[in-house]
C-alpha cells in the first residue's frame, strides 16, 4: 500500500505562485502514475494535472494549461505541482493520487481509476 502525503499549500495572492510536493511511502513511486485533483466548496472533485510512470508524458486540465506544471523525482518519491499565474478560481484543497500500472508512458486523467490519495493540502487564492 503506497501512502501520499501533499505538502505547500497555503494561501497567495493572485498573480503568485506555489509549489505543491506529495511525498510517497511504502511502495516505489516510479511503478504508479501519479495526478493532482483539487476540490472546491461546494464542488466536486475534479482533474487538475496527471503524468506518467516515467514522467515523460503529462495531460491537463484545459483551466489549468501552461499556468501548472506537474512533474516527478522518482528517486525522490515526490511529485510535484508548479502553479504560476495563480487565480482565485484555483482555490480548493489540492489532492495527490496514485495508480499502480505496468504501461510506463500511461497518463491517467480519470479520478475513479485512482485507487490511493493523500490527505490533501489548502490552497487559497485572494483577489
Amino acid at each position: 500500500q503506497v501512502q501520499l502525503v501533499e505538502s505547500g499549500g497555503g494561501l497567495v495572492q493572485a498573480g503568485g505562485s506555489l509549489r505543491l510536493s506529495c511525498a510517497a511511502s511504502g511502495r516505489t513511486l516510479s511503478n504508479y502514475a501519479m495526478a493532482w485533483f483539487r476540490q472546491a466548496p461546494g464542488k466536486e472533485r475534479e482533474f487538475v494535472a496527471c503524468i506518467s510512470r516515467s514522467g515523460g508524458g503529462t495531460h491537463y486540465a484545459d483551466s489549468v494549461k501552461d499556468r501548472f506544471t506537474i512533474s516527478r523525482d522518482n528517486a525522490k518519491n515526490t511529485v510535484y505541482l508548479q502553479m504560476n499565474s495563480l487565480k482565485p478560481e484555483d482555490t480548493a484543497v489540492y489532492y495527490c493520487a496514485a495508480r499502480f500500472t505496468a504501461a510506463r508512458g500511461a497518463v491517467v486523467a480519470t479520478l475513479s481509476e485512482y485507487p490511493h490519495w493523500g490527505q490533501g493540502t489548502q490552497v487559497t487564492v485572494s483577489s
